[in-house]
């Protein structure tokens, strides 16, 4: 008889990690450095220090350190909310009628409604042990800046946000929220930076782009004293942070007698993805658990592992952050204005990109339909209302259990369920009045950003 496993699951406080995960440390080939872009050059971390955070710098170029210690006051932070379950998705598999057993980490139990909040504790803590007395930072769907303005509130600084245009105009709730936690919230581009100026003269009637937010956050902590810029997705430092999703999954998994044999995971920059996956990734690299697969689910409006090119680009529109060897639809590409499943960054981590290019990950993308008819067939069966991006993830697993039904395995499926949809009610409300259209760019759409990428070998 099977072992019953528990619908939640839950590690102890005494079990949470109190390290993060270094996947680069057992990585068989590193992925291509940062590149100055005005040397062309390899960046050094002293390059990085009027960007970012010592700390954080140092974390961003450190490829040796395996495990490193979390600091005792980001440990007690997580606490708030740490652990997250570890659940068995047992309707949605009588739903499915699949011999596949359903995990699914769950990180929206906190008011961010994400698993974001893992990194803006470590990089609000670090930014506030150096002594910096603001940040600056960009938000597409907006939960990442509405975790950095928890961690902000909690340790005492200021913070401007700079949100994509569509975003800050859709999503108006979102916007509410972070001014609770004091946030500057700025709709980008805006008129309050040099390059948001720039932008907006070039296409007045854009509706933005995380590249060109991020421009704009970069222009304003490089140009303020005591400020810094602090990214949530696709930095190495950010997907070390995310480690604790994977670790937590895996020790989780270990005392239920499971492992999963295959990880699903929404792809937008990479932080989610590259978390969750971080401690099983490590087993296939070190021939443990060789033949676990790992699948990346992205928008097809958006599709930088599908359709882009692996090759260096500027992680902005402004072309004023280093370059990074990455898959990428070229960093002026905007997502089409009717693309409400977030997930809309021009290029992907250089970590997972380098992993994927390697053959150790697959990706897939869906259009936006129907993950949303896979994020209401989810909340049905298991009563929580998933984020659009987590939706991907939903539907990456929801095809992985059909196909086990097809063949009769009785595989065990993993997959990131990274937050709540509570903010996203008007995506929900087109989706179920039927107004929400399909976009797929054409490869002439592609082409555009293809074109603008720089000639780096």
């Amino acid at each position: 008889m099977e072992k019953k496993i528990p619908h939640r699951f839950y590690l102890t406080e005494e079990q949470m990690p109190t390290q993060w995960y270094n996947l680069r440390a057992d990585m068989k080939e590193q992925p291509d450095p940062l590149l100055n872009p005005a040397t062309g050059k390899p960046v050094s971390e002293e390059d990085l220090y009027p960007i970012f955070c010592k700390k954080l710098a140092h974390q961003e170029m450190d490829a040796t350190t395996r495990y490193i210690d979390i600091p005792e006051e980001v440990l007690e932070m997580y606490k708030i909310y740490r652990p997250s379950p570890l659940c068995r998705a047992y309707n949605l598999e009588k739903a499915l009628g699949t011999p596949a057993k359903i995990y699914y980490k769950f990180e929206g139990n906190n008011t961010s409604g994400s698993h974001k909040l893992n990194s803006a504790i470590a990089q609000a803590y670090y930014a506030k042990d150096q002594g910096l007395t603001s940040l600056t930072t960009e938000t597409g769907a907006g939960q990442w800046g509405t975790a950095l303005s928890e961690a902000c509130s909690y340790f005492g600084l200021p913070l401007d946000i700079f949100m994509v245009k569509v975003s800050y105009e859709q999503k108006p709730f979102r916007k509410a929220v972070m001014q609770v936690f004091d946030g500057n919230v700025i709709p980008s581009p805006s008129n309050t930076t040099n390059v948001g100026r720039k932008i907006l003269a070039e296409n007045p009637n854009t509706t933005g782009s995380l590249g060109c937010a991020i421009s704009e956050a970069v222009e304003k902590a490089v140009s303020t004293e005591n400020c810094r810029y602090v990214l949530g997705s696709v930095l190495n430092q950010v997907l070390l942070h995310q480690s604790i999703i994977g670790l937590e999954s895996k020790k989780a998994m270990e005392i239920l007698g499971e492992y999963p044999d295959v990880v699903v995971g929404c792809a937008g920059g990479g932080s989610n993805l590259g978390g969750l996956i971080s401690a099983f990734m490590q087993d296939k690299l070190n021939g443990t658990k060789p033949n676990t697969r790992f699948v990346a689910v992205e928008p097809a409006s958006c599709p930088s592992f599908t359709r882009g090119k692996y090759a260096y680009d500027f992680c902005d529109t402004g072309k004023i952050t280093p370059l990074a060897k990455m898959y990428t639809l070229g960093s002026g590409f905007i997502p089409s204005a009717n693309h409400a499943g977030g997930l809309r960054y021009h290029g992907m981590s250089p970590i997972l990109s380098k992993l994927y290019h390697d053959g150790y990950m697959e990706a897939v993308s869906y259009e936006q339909t129907k993950v949303f008819d896979a994020a209401v067939q989810f909340a049905k069966c298991e009563t929580i209302l998933p984020a659009p991006e987590s939706a991907h993830a939903i539907k990456g697993a929801i095809d992985e259990a059909l196909k086990c039904k097809e063949t009769g395995e009785a595989k065990t499926i993993l997959f990131g369920l990274t937050g709540t949809g509570y903010f996203d009610m008007k995506a929900y409300s087109e989706y179920l009045a039927g107004n929400m259209n399909d976009y797929i760019p054409s490869d002439e759409d592609l082409k555009k950003g293809f074109d603008s990428l720089p000639n780096i070998k």
